[in-house]
């Protein structure tokens, strides 16, 4: 029972803080949410709400990163990868109607600088599912500059587009930019393979 006790408290937790960040998120809202008696927060997390929200954000940013490197590996071609992330980014706000996006998104916003550690997991975890993206792209062929330029695009242009899809309730704008965004990549891919040929004959 304690242990499906602090199970609830995180699934909650999890679920507060993508829709209404830190400070949104209140001691009464998780207890309400999860059902769980008050004592048992400092129970379970003796650091109370700050030991709570690091715990779910650092769980959250590894199921991202889980499933990020799952596609990417997936596919050959990084370009393909890339437009399954977004049909599958445009699938998960479907699923839950538009009322969730990025599991950390809400936190950034919400100033994580007042809860130390915090901070630094929502830093990691862009640079992290960055260098992901930078590296499918090398493997592919493409220059690091370049890689990592195309990697912060679709970073960026995901978390931007579950705003807009979250705002219009419409997958659209998902699709839309997925076919132009793997297009630049897949012309990128085009022109390291065109680049590594010409220095091969050299």
């Amino acid at each position: 029972m304690a242990t499906d006790t602090r199970t609830r408290m995180i699934e909650a937790t999890a679920l507060l803080l993508r829709r209404r960040g830190y400070h949104g998120t209140s001691l009464n809202d998780i207890l309400s949410a999860s059902g769980a008696p008050r004592g048992s927060l400092y129970f379970h997390f003796p650091g109370g709400k700050d030991q709570l929200v690091i715990e779910v954000t650092r769980d959250s940013v590894a199921g991202v990163t889980e499933r990020l490197d799952a596609a990417l590996a997936a596919e050959h071609d990084p370009a393909v990868a890339v437009h399954h992330i977004y049909q599958s980014v445009a699938r998960m706000l479907e699923e839950n109607e538009f009322s969730l996006g990025c599991p950390i998104a809400p936190v950034v916003l919400d100033a994580p600088n007042d809860v130390p550690g915090l901070a630094e997991i929502c830093r990691a975890a862009f640079e992290q599912w960055i260098g992901l993206l930078r590296e499918a792209f090398m493997r592919a062929g493409v220059p690091e500059r370049r890689a990592h330029a195309l990697a912060l695009l679709v970073e960026s242009s995901l978390e931007g587009l579950m705003v807009i899809a979250r705002a219009t309730r419409d997958r659209a704008p998902l699709q839309a930019v997925a076919d132009e965004v793997a297009a630049l990549i897949e012309a990128a891919v085009l022109a390291g393979e065109v680049r590594q040929r010409a220095d091969a004959t050299v």
